[in-house]
């Protein structure tokens, strides 16, 4: 038994205290699938590995709308947050209470908004991102309005987001892998779990934006 893991309180209670190497550990993995991320990591695959997805676009057009998507799903919303931040519109770039959620929320959404737009009106956009990226808005629509209510996880809304989309394109896709499902439930679990350690979120927070994030996606498919 590591002590380090272990502490007791005043009443004699044995209570778990994460170590100082299980926290880092969960915070490089909040870091490493920060919801920003999530969607650039997604279009790279189905980019370059995905053997059909972009299949016929050369290389030049693909390599411009992957710098597309990581300008305004990831620089942009994060250049803007760091903005608001120095401008005192918000306390913290780590969005810790629900007013700058509400703030981040907004800026992040007009974001993924564009990126939605533009993608469904390109001519060689695959049907599967144009589903993906409404999928994303929607969910920070969703994840928006559920935080004026209470503090959702929008790091476990992007993970139901993502195993949504990867049961859904996997549905249609010929070239289907077990490492669809198998691949995202591992990420969500990892980025769950690391959530949970760190303190960030209770269970309700979580379950509900897990569940959020698989509506919003699902219903993207729909259009």
């Amino acid at each position: 038994m590591n002590p380090a893991l272990y502490d007791y309180s005043n009443s004699g209670t044995l209570e778990t205290h994460p170590s100082r190497t299980l926290r880092f550990f969960a915070q490089f993995f909040s870091v490493l699938f920060h919801p920003l991320l999530i969607t650039t990591y997604v279009f790279a695959f189905l980019v370059y590995v995905h053997p059909s997805a972009f299949e016929g676009v050369d290389e030049h057009t693909k390599n411009l709308r992957m710098v597309s998507v990581i300008l305004y799903t990831v620089f942009f919303p994060g250049f803007s947050l760091i903005l608001a931040w120095r401008l005192k519109l918000i306390k913290g770039l780590s969005l810790n209470n629900r007013q700058d959620r509400l703030v981040g929320f907004i800026v992040t959404m007009f974001f993924y908004f564009w990126t939605s737009y533009v993608f469904r009106n390109l001519p060689d956009t695959p049907p599967v991102v144009v589903h993906f990226v409404l999928g994303t808005f929607l969910v920070v629509c969703a994840t928006w309005m559920c935080t004026i209510f209470y503090k959702v996880s929008l790091h476990a809304a992007a993970m139901g987001g993502l195993i949504a989309f990867s049961i859904l394109f996997g549905r249609q896709d010929p070239f289907v892998s077990g490492l669809y499902i198998i691949l995202p439930i591992g990420i969500a679990g990892i980025v769950c779990s690391s959530r949970m350690i760190l303190g960030a979120h209770n269970r309700f927070e979580m379950v509900s934006g897990f569940f959020v994030g698989i509506l919003a996606q699902s219903i993207a498919w729909l259009f």
